[in-house]
């Protein structure tokens, strides 16, 4: 999907088109956002923004936003995504054509454990909704967009790798996984899908790319530290050692 096998991770609010370019010398991907489309989930970001102090994107119209930040990165050697939070499947579809149109991918959010997103049926919601959550991958992957899930292992009741096949089914061509403590997980999705699995939680230099690899990921990503250049040239460096498909050993 990109090479290197190296992806920034969405930061909401502030994983924009700048902080892409300013990472493209290291990682093959960048994810932008989360974004909140519809008007539920905009809502439920402006109250985190009071009170939590957070930071988010609330432009007056997502989707002209989306584009522009994605037309910003055309002559930038990485491939685009964005991370993309509704409550109903609509406003991801024009999403995934935006980006379609834009030859980015569409990373559908069900992640986001936030109680004023969940209560509203985003994020981590969607994780525990099946159904619900694989209707949004069919009908984003339906417009010929390429279409991947953002997923948090740990949640009670959710069967991770079983979830994974079922996005699999509905079209989903990646999955990215916040492996949290259980590094192990990326094994069991990586083996019950033919899924591009990128690995998420702790990328900070060789000890986790190593056991990313080890564990069969084929991609990793660095959230926090994506605007440190030390060390995303550390893990870059990393994942020319352990994830480069040419390598030896």
């Amino acid at each position: 999907m990109f090479e290197p096998p190296l992806a920034l991770a969405s930061l909401s609010g502030e994983a924009d088109a700048d902080w892409a370019r300013a990472g493209a010398d290291y990682a093959g991907a960048a994810v932008l956002g989360g974004i909140a489309l519809d008007s539920e989930s905009r809502a439920a970001a402006r109250e985190m923004v009071r009170d939590r102090d957070r930071n988010e994107f609330l432009p007056a119209d997502p989707f002209a936003f989306i584009d522009a930040q994605l037309a910003a990165l055309e002559d930038v050697p990485i491939r685009p995504g964005f991370n993309v939070r509704s409550a109903t499947p609509e406003p991801a579809v024009e999403a995934a054509r935006v980006c379609r149109d834009r030859g980015a991918v569409l990373e559908i959010n069900a992640h986001c454990r936030q109680d004023e997103l969940c209560a509203v049926g985003c994020g981590e919601t969607l994780l525990c909704d099946a159904d619900r959550l694989a209707e949004y991958v069919a009908r984003a992957a339906e417009t010929g967009a390429v279409v991947g899930v953002k997923v948090r292992a740990e949640v009670q009741g959710v069967d991770l790798p079983a979830l994974a096949a079922a996005l699999e089914g509905a079209g989903a061509s990646f999955v990215h996984v916040d492996a949290m403590d259980t590094e192990s997980v990326i094994a069991e999705v990586a083996a019950a899908t033919d899924l591009y699995v990128i690995a998420n939680n702790g990328v900070r230099g060789d000890e986790t790319v190593r056991e990313y690899a080890a564990h069969g990921a084929d991609a990793v990503s660095v959230g926090r530290p994506s605007d440190d250049p030390a060390v995303l040239e550390r893990v870059s460096e990393a994942v020319e050692r352990r994830l480069d498909p040419n390598r030896t050993a």
